[in-house]
């Protein structure tokens, strides 16, 4: 089976996601890239991820062009292939429809600076792409059109796209920005956020560099 570890990786990081309610019932997605092979694994369309094995998940070269499988590969297999052409050294997608997320996706908001977690994602905002249909080449030209430097975007009554270098980047990204968004969220049912500055954000996300084990 090709790149069975990857495919294993997406069935785990899977059941994290529905677990933590980051995408609830078939929503979301994930893939990994392999650069070696330039080839995307990717979750299948419609499957429980509790009920995804490895060899459900589908092989696939970014064109489209399905190599290893019998599943239908996401419906946003475009817009995953979309963040690996568009940002180099981006070696896995996390897609949710987390609920705090794709609230302000709703209300088309930015979610900001209200806890330093955010500058996970390199910048000290979250920008948000317009509305497209799903599953489109509009959608993934959106997306990258709206995301520039950051590593998370909002889509626009649609959900959350979290990248990162490796799949446990990604998800720990999307975990973070949706933490990031309910604290946002809270903040204004009782009052008005505080929004750290960009120097203080700089400063943390430059003390980031220093965090966890070597």
């Amino acid at each position: 089976m090709l790149l069975q570890e990857e495919r294993e990786l997406i069935v785990e990081y899977g059941k994290q996601m529905s677990a933590q309610g980051l995408s609830k019932g078939t929503s979301g997605n994930i893939s990994i890239y392999d650069k070696e092979s330039d080839l995307m694994v990717i979750s299948p369309s419609g499957i429980g991820y509790f009920d995804t094995k490895p060899e459900d998940v589908v092989v696939m070269k970014l064109d489209g062009t399905i190599v290893e499988s019998d599943r239908k590969p996401s419906s946003e297999w475009g817009l995953h292939a979309a963040f690996y052409k568009e940002k180099p050294g981006t070696g896995a997608v996390v897609h949710t429809h987390s609920t705090f997320c794709t609230t302000f996706a709703c209300l088309n908001q930015s979610i900001k600076s209200v806890h330093y977690v955010i500058g996970g994602a390199g910048v000290t905002e979250i920008p948000v792409a317009p509305y497209r249909t799903f599953g489109t080449d509009e959608l993934a030209k959106s997306a990258i059109g709206a995301c520039g430097e950051s590593k998370a975007v909002l889509l626009a009554n649609h959900g959350l796209v979290a990248s990162g270098v490796n799949l446990k980047k990604a998800f720990s990204l999307a975990v973070n920005i949706e933490f990031v968004a309910e604290m946002q969220y809270r903040t204004m049912c009782i009052g008005q956020p505080v929004i750290l500055t960009d120097e203080q954000m700089h400063a943390s996300m430059e003390r980031s560099k220093t965090y966890g084990q070597k």
